[in-house]
């Protein structure tokens, strides 16, 4: 169901600053009591050892090109309670004497402490000790985070291999996609909006609804300061407009960062002009570029992104900043076992979708993260039903980890 714009709905009244700052705080209370009370039930745990290292999972050379999940930087933290915490979304190896100074010989719950400390750099290592946090417990994460979704809605962002803005993939192509993703019963698509002619990127979505009419909801992506990779300018407004209004007319769903990321006030000013929802927010860091946006009205939806942020507990924090004004919160994505730290903040925010990217078509995602399988205990990643992902019931991130598969394909 699509959601309204500013354009097409009432605003409710903005809260004064008294009411937002209690919204917030209650809301922020509630969310982190069941973290508190498992605190306050277990003795203290003490952070023994970090280590950040590459994995490769052996694949073909075809498998390779044709972009399959294979290679991965493993965060794991060893704690004095005998249990671990992996993640798949680490930094360089050459960052762990950094994140070793922050977290070896602290409290493992302290996680407010960590992200002062200078952790929110790395967020995919704030997952690890989540994942410990949580094994500790026996939740999942977003149980622990206050969540209580039992699946989410999964999109697919797809980018074709070749040239980054899109220019050589046929729009017949992108409608083809579209159909295999519906008959592989997921609910939504995303696609680049780059193309240098960027009407053309409004004939893609035409063309798209022609093959699969109104059955997938389709999403366009600027990502308005990589384009300029690849020789293109940021759009003036009266380009985003244009393209927005095009978009509309065949029912996008929404238009995501099409201007600077640190100009808070034209899309402001493109979401007051059009029904379109106007969305962003991956590329920041911490709160304040979010707070920035829900001062100025910047965008409909906020998408923090579940590493760039900060890690699980920026993105939550985020989301309920959002609320306090009305804002839902949409996180920016991942792809194969990088997701589970993703999925895990998007559970716990009860947000409506979760991204899942990038993919590679023709492949489906299941395709895509196949050889990552080799490093779980499972034969499958992520249960997906009916285009929804369910929610892991393992604690933790979700992974049940095979400890030997990290040491058979750990890189030297």
């Amino acid at each position: 169901m699509k959601m309204p714009s500013r354009s097409t709905a009432s605003a409710p009244e903005r809260p004064s600053r008294r009411e937002l700052l209690w919204r917030i705080s209650a809301a922020w209370a509630a969310a982190l009591a069941p973290v508190h009370r498992l605190r306050a039930a277990v003795k203290p745990v003490q952070i023994r050892d970090v280590e950040i290292f590459a994995v490769d999972v052996p694949v073909s050379k075809a498998e390779s090109e044709a972009g399959f999940n294979h290679r991965y930087s493993v965060v794991r933290i060893t704690t004095d309670a005998g249990v671990r915490g992996i993640s798949f979304a680490g930094p360089s190896p050459k960052e762990l004497p950094e994140v070793r100074r922050i977290l070896v010989g602290q409290d493992l719950f302290n996680v407010e402490q960590h992200l002062k400390n200078g952790l929110a750099r790395w967020g995919g290592v704030e997952h690890a000790v989540w994942d410990a946090i949580g094994k500790i417990a026996r939740q999942p994460v977003y149980r622990l985070l206050g969540g209580s979704a039992t699946r989410v809605k999964a999109y697919v962002t797809c980018v074709w291999r070749g040239n980054p803005d899109q220019s050589h993939v046929p729009f017949e192509d992108q409608a083809a996609q579209a159909e295999r993703l519906l008959k592989a019963g997921f609910k939504g698509m995303k696609i680049r909006a780059w193309r240098p002619k960027p009407l053309d990127d409004v004939e893609a979505l035409r063309v798209i609804r022609e093959r699969v009419g109104g059955a997938l909801e389709v999403m366009f992506d600027r990502t308005a300061h990589a384009p300029q990779s690849v020789g293109q300018k940021i759009w003036d407004f009266e380009t985003g407009l244009a393209v927005a209004r095009g978009l509309e007319k065949y029912g996008a769903y929404w238009l995501e960062e099409p201007f600077a990321r640190d100009d808070y006030v034209t899309p402001a000013r493109l979401a007051a002009a059009v029904d379109i929802p106007i969305t962003g927010g991956e590329g920041y860091q911490g709160l304040e570029p979010f707070r920035q946006c829900l001062l100025h009205n910047t965008y409909d939806i906020l998408q923090p992104d579940g590493r760039t942020v900060g890690g699980i507990l920026l993105a939550r924090k985020a989301a309920i900043l959002a609320e306090a004004f009305h804002v839902p919160t949409i996180l920016h994505g991942t792809m194969g076992l990088m997701l589970a730290g993703w999925l895990q903040a998007t559970l716990a925010i009860g947000a409506a979708w979760q991204e899942v990217a990038l993919i590679w078509p023709p492949l489906l995602p299941e395709q895509q993260w196949a050889p990552s399988l080799k490093l779980l205990q499972t034969r499958h990643l992520f249960v997906i039903e009916d285009g929804h992902i369910l929610a892991p019931e393992a604690p933790g991130l979700g992974l049940e980890v095979d400890e030997e598969a990290l040491a058979r394909y750990r890189v030297a």
